[in-house]
């Protein structure tokens, strides 16, 4: 028996082969997307709360025992704790701070005073939160507290953000351009493909890096250094859309958005720094590419002395991953047939 033609089960199968079956998707994906990407910056950056801050403490184990009751005062403050790292000389927690192993250095000094070093420059939002703190601990301890900045931020950019929003430029146009290729020259054979992609990341981390460090003169910008970080975070984000419309097709922007813009940029670090972000955040955060890529400008802005491997070697992991999907899979999905 033929199954009538105008039952709901038809009408839904002619609906699914017309052009209104996508858009009605993506419709829906677009609105979840929206109320996804406002509340995971929400989440991550909306009310940040100290968690385990690591401080460093210059001095013996008396001197230790002799700041504990402003160090109490001070954690409950924060409603968090300090993680506490001692060190007997200045000189050695000041190498700790340029190390961006610790966030503050606390110095017991003579006549129940403490001297609270911070460093803006190694978590803008970290310091802010100490230093808004640290008066109220002592009011409570009867410890008077001085308070300086061991490694301020540069004048134009006083909150912190100029890297983040360099990063976030670099991150959403290199996944965008990629998708305009994809779109626009959907015939580019993928070895010249990647040439293209790696010429606009080029450009684009000249481009960005001369606006930000030459024209505004927010930040004073290791020029070519950090040119080459913004064309490897362009590259890798291009190279982590193509990996997934190798994988999944017309879909791809789906995983690429979740993955580089509504996870990796709130838990970047950027904005609101690693001890304030919920934990599951800070952890992942680094090891996904804006967290690299914000790690690496950070460090060659601020920290050029003491650079780490790492931020390098997880951009670098992603877009080779990302390469190696995307030109094992697209020769084979071009031979397809329909393709």
């Amino acid at each position: 028996m033929e199954e009538p033609r105008h039952g709901l089960r038809a009408r839904w199968r002619i609906f699914t082969h017309t052009p209104f079956f996508p858009a009605t998707v993506l419709a829906l994906i677009i609105a979840a997307a929206a109320g996804l990407f406002a509340g995971s910056y929400t989440y991550a950056m909306a009310d940040p709360t100290p968690r385990n801050i690591p401080a460093a403490v210059q001095g013996d184990a008396d001197d230790v025992r002799g700041v504990r009751p402003f160090i109490g005062a001070l954690e409950k403050g924060l409603g968090s704790s300090l993680k506490i790292h001692r060190y007997r000389t200045f000189a050695q927690a000041e190498q700790a701070v340029e190390e961006q192993q610790v966030f503050a250095v606390l110095r017991p000094r003579a006549h129940g005073r403490v001297e609270l070093g911070l460093s803006s420059a190694a978590g803008a939002s970290v310091a802010e939160v100490l230093q808004q703190t640290a008066p109220k601990a002592g009011r409570k301890t009867g410890v008077e507290v001085t308070v300086r900045d061991l490694k301020p931020l540069g004048k134009g950019d006083p909150r912190g953000l100029t890297i983040f929003y360099m990063t976030l430029a670099a991150d959403i146009i290199g996944f965008i351009g990629a998708i305009q290729l994809s779109v626009n020259v959907p015939d580019l054979r993928p070895l010249p493909r990647i040439l293209f992609v790696a010429a606009y990341a080029l450009l684009g981390g000249f481009v960005i890096a001369a606006m930000v460090g030459w024209l505004i003169g927010a930040v004073r910008l290791p020029f070519v250094h950090s040119w080459l970080i913004l064309t490897l975070t362009m590259f890798t984000s291009a190279m982590v859309f193509l990996m997934f419309n190798t994988l999944i097709g017309r879909w791809a922007m789906i995983p690429t958005w979740l993955l580089m813009v509504l996870l990796g940029n709130p838990s970047s670090g950027g904005a609101v720094s690693w001890p304030l972000l919920p934990s599951a955040l800070g952890t992942v955060g680094r090891w996904l590419p804006p967290g690299a890529s914000v790690n690496a400008q950070h460090t060659a802005v601020y920290f050029p002395g003491n650079q780490h491997a790492l931020p390098y070697l997880v951009l670098a992991a992603w877009a080779l991953a990302g390469l190696a999907v995307f030109l094992r899979l697209d020769e084979r999905l071009r031979r397809a047939p329909g393709r």
